[in-house]
């Protein structure tokens, strides 16, 4: 009779950790890039946002953070520091183009250009960002990143309840997911204690 070999379940390439995808990024994997990218675009559009810089800078600042990072993949030796590797490059590209800014204004305006208004002040020192605002910016990452392991039905639950720049009525949300509005509260506890049990699991 012929053995069967039972092979373990295949790992989704969004629960892997920033170690393992690296590793896959340097040996040209495509779709591990993109899952890298995918995991922080918002927390790296999140630091020249909050600085000031409009959407085309703040577009500018992403793109050549994840330029620098396909070029220095074989120069990381501390994948699990990707996350602050990120967001320092962010700022330092932010801080580039806020001081890029300054000099701009300084010559248009000339000389008696006011000191006060310089974009600079409001993040002036070399640290990445404050370290109150780095903590909920990681949060926020891990509670996204968890949302993106989730089954398509609750994160895409989820998402119309709580991820809306405005909060849509019951009655759209049950429209759109094709259930009835008395079972919203329902569906939103069982998917909540899915993302709790997605974040326990990643230690947040």
């Amino acid at each position: 009779m012929p053995r069967v070999v039972t092979r373990p379940p295949m790992t989704r390439l969004t629960e892997l950790p920033d170690a393992e995808l690296l590793s896959r990024c340097r040996d040209g994997a495509a779709a591990a890039w993109e899952v890298l990218v995918r995991r922080y675009q918002r927390l790296i559009y999140t630091v020249p946002r909050r600085a000031g810089l409009d959407d085309d800078a703040a577009a500018d600042v992403f793109q050549t953070v994840f330029a620098r990072l396909h070029e220095h993949l074989d120069r990381i030796t501390q994948p699990e520091r990707l996350q602050a590797w990120l967001v320092t490059t962010a700022r330092r590209e932010t801080l580039r183009l806020l001081e890029q800014g300054r000099r701009t204004v300084s010559v248009s305006a000339g000389d008696d250009a006011d000191d006060e208004a310089d974009p600079l002040a409001n993040i002036a020192d070399e640290s990445p960002l404050p370290e109150e605002m780095l903590q909920r910016l990681q949060a926020e990452q891990k509670v996204r990143r968890a949302l993106d392991l989730l089954d398509a039905r609750s994160r895409e639950f989820l998402t119309l309840l709580f991820l809306q720049d405005e909060p849509l009525p019951y009655a759209e949300i049950a429209s759109r997911l094709g259930i009835s509005e008395g079972s919203i509260g329902p569906t939103r506890m069982r998917a909540l204690a899915k993302l709790r049990e997605i974040l326990a699991r990643d230690g947040a």
